[in-house]
């Protein structure tokens, strides 16, 4: 029987199980989306939905507490600054899995995790990057025009 288990061992030893949910979440964070077996995703839902709970609130304590499992520091001030605040409303549930079926190799039940909220890129439009490129061309005839200028004093 299966009673009392609090987590999945994932066949692994401590050490080995925590570096790769460790390395998963940092994942997580940075791609905002990662492909994974069933039993990993759900372990690794159960950290990421807890660090983000605690990054709602930023602060010191809060800070350190996330720095124990994320190394990456441009990943960590990510989490804080970028990810956390999208969800200061929602009370729970911030990651998403949907199912993709199965590997080929082992016919291991994959999932996708994902953030509900995605962070907002900037994203520039053709036309804007059109009018860029022509003022770009603009101001180089500009340039040549002005060293000839200068050429003939």
């Amino acid at each position: 029987m299966k009673h009392r288990i609090g987590f999945n061992a994932l066949s692994r030893t401590s050490s080995h199980r925590k570096a790769l949910k460790r390395n998963m979440v940092t994942s997580l964070f940075r791609y905002e989306r990662i492909e994974t077996t069933k039993a990993k995703a759900l372990e690794v839902r159960r950290m990421a939905e807890k660090m983000i709970t605690r990054a709602k609130v930023d602060s010191v304590a809060n800070r350190r507490l996330i720095a124990r499992d994320i190394t990456d520091e441009a990943i960590a001030a990510k989490l804080f600054t970028e990810i956390a605040p999208l969800f200061v409303e929602r009370k729970g549930g911030y990651t998403r899995i949907l199912k993709t079926g199965n590997r080929l190799g082992d016919a291991a039940e994959m999932v996708i995790l994902e953030l509900v909220e995605k962070t907002a890129k900037p994203e520039k439009k053709k036309a804007e990057k059109k009018s860029e490129k022509a003022e770009k061309k603009a101001e180089k005839p500009a340039k040549k025009a002005e060293k000839s200028d200068d050429e003939e004093k």
